[in-house]
């Protein structure tokens, strides 16, 4: 496969994904010079960017406080997702500043479709994959999800559903159950992100007594051979501590870090 550029790739990621609009209903977007803002959405607004063009000083302050006042005046939480690369550099502490607070860190990772396509996921005795468009699957998900993480999970089910219903042709999401008991034990889902190089992995969550049997694995083959047949090249996942090393073995190699600045009106 050779060795992977990570700037080109880091570049792919800032002008396509980041640059890129997803139409959803409900979902409100307005621009505020470099900035994308979304309102709407299920667990509050968004911001987002391709990059602050240069902005600085007192000019980004009076940006990031508009936006603090615009989502507070809304009784609306916003996340500023901020990426390790960003400029300005003092770029944090003047979110900290204006009252964001950070949240887990993540790394950014990408990884080539094709040879993970043609790894064929070794699905653990006893576990099978199933691709699932049904309301009650989706709520099977969250309850695997709260199992997991002890808190309301409930927006991933609504999200699924409404992402599914708009644009059916640019999601799949994948139950990994227990053959036995049909339990959902595990899910992921793939986003087709339409007019660029990139298919993106989300969920992954696993009940504790699945994990370090191979089910991750076998849910990014999974969705990285739906990705190669729906003609993307690239695969970005968010990736947390748990999920980068499994990731890198895989293929994957990190291009920046995310991390999200929170204000809570």
């Amino acid at each position: 496969m050779g060795d992977l550029d990570i700037s080109a790739l880091r570049s792919a990621y800032d002008s396509q994904l980041r640059a890129y609009d997803p139409e959803l209903p409900g979902i409100t977007v307005e621009f505020d010079g470099p900035l994308k803002r979304a309102s709407g959405m299920m667990g509050g607004g968004y911001i987002v960017y391709e990059s602050l063009g240069g902005l600085d000083g007192a000019d980004l302050d009076a940006l990031i406080a508009r936006q603090r006042d615009i989502f507070r005046d809304r009784g609306e939480q916003v996340e500023w997702k901020l990426h390790g690369h960003d400029e300005p550099a003092d770029l944090a502490h003047r979110l900290t500043a204006h009252g964001f607070e950070p949240e887990e860190q993540e790394t950014v990772v990408i990884g080539p479709v094709a040879p993970l396509a043609a790894a064929l996921p070794v699905v653990p005795a006893g576990i099978r994959l199933r691709d699932v468009t049904d309301r009650a699957d989706f709520d099977r998900i969250v309850a695997m999800e709260e199992a997991v993480w002890s808190d309301d999970r409930g927006w991933i089910a609504d999200m699924l559903e409404q992402e599914i219903t708009a644009h059916p042709s640019d999601i799949v999401v994948t139950v990994a159950e227990d053959e036995q008991t049909n339990e959902v034990v595990s899910a992921g889902w793939v986003r087709f992100v339409p007019g660029t190089a990139f298919a993106t992995l989300w969920g992954g969550s696993t009940l504790p007594a699945y994990r370090r049997r191979g089910i991750y694995r076998a849910l990014v083959a999974h969705r990285a051979r739906m990705a190669d047949a729906n003609g993307f090249t690239l695969l970005q996942v968010d990736a947390s501590d748990d999920s980068r090393p499994i990731l890198e073995r895989l293929g994957f190699v990190a291009v920046t870090t995310t991390t999200p600045y929170v204000y809570h009106p």
